[in-house]
């Protein structure tokens, strides 16, 4: 399995942008939850930015708000492969 970034971003013009990454579908699980509307995260400091509904700012990029606590990321496609047995 490929380890993780430390941090990622579904943002093009970001700097820690990955799209082969984000292809393979990317989950975050934020304080043990299943979150779907992650647009940022960062392990090592402990946050994710998610969007606030469908609010936009000025640039029209989606607004969003920084949450701190325990992020694990995982790859989807793997966790898939690991849940299904293969006969």
């Amino acid at each position: 399995m490929t380890d993780m970034p430390d941090r990622l971003s579904i943002n093009p013009n970001s700097p820690h942008f990955n799209s082969e990454l984000l292809e393979r579908g990317v989950g975050i699980k934020f304080k043990g939850v299943e979150k779907t509307n992650v647009e940022e995260y960062c392990v090592s400091e402990g946050w994710i930015r998610v969007a606030v509904g469908n609010t936009r700012d000025r640039k029209g990029n989606p607004l969003t708000i920084k949450l701190s606590g325990a992020v694990e990321p995982y790859l989807k496609d793997a966790a898939e492969s690991a849940e299904t047995p293969e006969a």
